[in-house]
């Protein structure tokens, strides 16, 4: 049985699982869809057209499905879409997409937002990030999985945040971040490969050396941007005998090679 609080408003239009709990003073608005397990703290708002999957816990004073801070934006139905098992802070924010992108806002599965975290319109967010707490990103941005931003982090939009990439604290992100790669600083620089993260999730000691080899290759062989992509793509074709490694590389080639805003050096 749904447990809405006496003091709660929940809109008759909203569809909420037969077990989500819904806190003192929250307000869920009419295009609301909450999925099984989910429960929602006091003092949450969650509006605009926004899905959220199963499992997820939202703390109180969230502010979830708000209209684009955008001046674009003229009140099109664009969306918000969570996926399973996120746990969402105090006081987060994130807001729906916009027109002048797909109009979809995603944040997927088992991801750790805390306290203050802002996510803009039109974000994709990966599976299993961690935001520490007043991480702001700004619009369009992407984060893959695996990839964590320090506390009080500030991402420019359009930014790319590449897999189990690490942003480190108080930094200001205005270029991308090819995947495994530590940055930290304002601006946000290059500062090696995220080792321990990479251990901690099983990656093998040949592949993390590999890594760093292209890490070298990208960064400290003076090698021009066009030349170094071509030395990381040879490393890749060259790692036949170990396909995870010829993968992780290939990946990190095939990140840096279509970024737009350029990368951090």
């Amino acid at each position: 049985m749904t447990r809405i609080h006496a003091s709660a408003v929940v809109d008759g239009k909203a569809e909420l699982a037969s077990d989500v709990e819904v806190g003192p003073y929250s307000v869920i608005g009419p295009n609301v869809k909450i999925g099984a397990g989910s429960k929602i703290g006091s003092h949450t708002v969650i509006e605009g057209y926004t899905t959220i999957g199963k499992e997820n816990t939202f703390a109180h004073f969230a502010a979830i499905g708000g209209a684009p801070q955008d001046m674009k934006y003229r009140g099109e139905p664009t969306q918000l879409i969570i996926g399973d098992r996120n746990t969402i802070r105090e006081f987060t924010t994130i807001h729906t997409g916009t027109s002048q992108d797909e109009g979809i806002t995603r944040i997927g599965n088992d991801n750790w937002i805390m306290a203050y975290v802002h996510i803009a319109h039109d974000c994709q967010i990966g599976n299993h990030t961690i935001f520490s707490s007043n991480a702001q990103i700004a619009g369009h941005v992407k984060v893959s999985d695996w990839a964590i931003m320090g506390g009080m982090s500030g991402v420019h939009q359009f930014v790319r945040i590449g897999q189990h990439a690490m942003l480190g604290g108080a930094s200001a992100l205005v270029q991308d971040i090819p995947p495994f790669v530590i940055a930290a600083g304002d601006k946000a620089s290059p500062h090696g490969i995220n080792v321990e993260g990479l251990k901690r999730r099983g990656f093998s000691s040949e592949t993390i050396s590999a890594l760093r080899q292209a890490y070298k290759v990208l960064y400290k062989d003076s090698l021009s941007f066009e030349e170094a992509k071509v030395e990381i793509h040879k490393m890749a074709l060259a790692s036949t005998s170990d396909a995870a490694t010829a993968e992780k590389l290939t990946e990190f080639h095939d990140f840096i090679a279509a970024s737009t805003r350029g990368i951090i050096r």
